[in-house]
């Protein structure tokens, strides 16, 4: 740490003041598809026939919760507790998060109260092990790994998950139910294990481990949940095990449909204010910034510089994705659990996503050096734009030389602005 202060002092004092164009606060409009409902919802969806008639009076039901920032998952899990009850079930949740949390039982506990998913709030034990039992291979050799709590001490097992596209691979089967079933629930051996394998083939892998999850462990449905670009739940489904390989294709394609995205494919440099697990499996969804962690991903945004300004509280010092930045500030650097980092990454067996980008003093030594890395550019026709995190979409600023390319975009309005950029006398961005 103490040479990483050093290079922070040597570029504190080359830095030069960079006449930047000014910029102004620009609002999009996505089409809002929230439920009115969301607990309602939940349990009209439990209360369905074909749903109901699989849960006995008296059953144990593992309910599997994971450590994605959803912001429905608390509601979410309280009203299917509570419809769990009424029916005359007895629920309880396990974690099911793979490696997350440091691969710890207590790690992956204090994640969920980190979401509100605490045995108060919800009402029933919250049961945190990494012991796994397994349960069969599948394609070539793969082992399938399962929590070994909802395995032998539940009479069904009920995974609650978020369907969205995933940040390092494409297919039919993505982020979802069926990642829950072989990741989130492998727990960190599971997890490492089917990580080994190549991410081109992670979509085939994801249905075939799901597959065989639902051929041993007694799954009766799954509760998913589709977010509008709001980051509202849009869609929560129970979708029975026989029509899970169906149904998820289904939603993934309408989360990819929805999700929220910027106003350009092109900007010379990109600042992020902040990243997190609870914002993205990545840090920051690729899906967004174009930069990937794995090579050989198609995407059509194109950012000359990537700026990371901090990492959100709720990550607890997981920088997970923040080597795909080309700057980030001593004030993030400084916030890096590298024990939680590194054990996300090396399961995840995408080492880029770990490494440490050039740190600078300060935001605004941030911007200096990535608007002075551009090459030839003009610092005042530079197309920067600003955002909060790569969910939160609404909103964000942007230099005038980029709002002149996206003006005409009907779902655009200029908030206001324009204004200088501005820093405070510690360097610290003004917005």
């Amino acid at each position: 740490m103490a040479m990483l202060a050093a290079g922070v002092g040597v570029l504190e004092r080359s830095r030069e003041q960079v006449a930047l164009p000014p910029w102004r606060r620009v609002r999009q409009h996505f089409p809002h598809r929230r439920l009115d409902d969301v607990e309602g919802t939940v349990r009209a969806q439990l209360h369905r026939p074909e749903i109901a008639s699989r849960i006995r009076p008296g059953a144990r039901v593992a309910l599997g919760v994971g450590s994605r920032g959803i912001k429905c998952l608390q509601p979410v899990v309280r009203a299917a507790v509570a419809e769990l009850l009424e029916q005359g079930a007895r629920p309880f949740i396990v974690p099911a998060m793979g490696s997350h949390g440091g691969a710890t039982a207590e790690g992956q506990r204090q994640l969920l109260a980190t979401y509100g998913i605490t045995e108060e709030a919800v009402g029933v034990p919250i049961r945190a092990s990494m012991e796994t039992v397994e349960l069969g291979t599948v394609l070539d050799g793969v082992v399938v790994h399962f929590d070994r709590i909802a395995r032998e001490e539940a009479d069904v097992v009920v995974p609650v998950a978020r369907v969205k596209p995933h940040t390092s691979f494409r297919g039919p089967i993505e982020s979802g139910l069926h990642k829950m079933l072989g990741i989130g629930f492998g727990k960190h051996r599971g997890a490492s294990h089917l990580h080994t394998f190549p991410i081109a083939r992670f979509s085939e892998l994801l249905w075939a481990v799901g597959q065989l999850v639902l051929e041993r462990v007694p799954v009766p449905f799954g509760l998913a949940i589709v977010e509008d670009a709001y980051e509202e739940a849009a869609v929560v489904e129970a979708v029975s095990a026989e029509r899970l390989a169906e149904r998820e294709p289904e939603l993934l394609l309408l989360a990819r449909e929805w999700m929220a995205r910027l106003p350009f494919t092109e900007a010379d440099v990109l600042l992020v204010q902040e990243i997190g697990k609870n914002i993205s499996g990545a840090g920051m969804d690729p899906n967004v910034t174009g930069r990937f962690g794995v090579r050989g991903v198609e995407t059509d945004v194109r950012i000359g510089r990537l700026v990371v300004l901090d990492l959100t509280w709720e990550t607890h010092g997981n920088a997970c994705g923040i080597g795909v930045a080309d700057l980030v500030t001593a004030r993030a650097a400084s916030k890096i659990d590298f024990i939680a980092t590194y054990t996300n990454q090396v399961t995840a067996q995408v080492l880029d996503g770990a490494k440490l980008p050039l740190v600078a003093g300060s935001d605004q030594e941030a911007v200096a050096i990535a608007v002075r890395t551009l090459g030839q550019l003009e610092p005042e026709r530079v197309r920067l734009a600003w955002i909060r995190n790569t969910l939160e979409l609404g909103e964000l600023w942007v230099t005038e030389p980029l709002w002149a390319e996206i003006r005409s975009l009907e779902h655009l309005e200029s908030v206001e602005g324009p204004f200088p950029i501005r820093f405070d006398q510690a360097g610290q961005l003004v917005l």
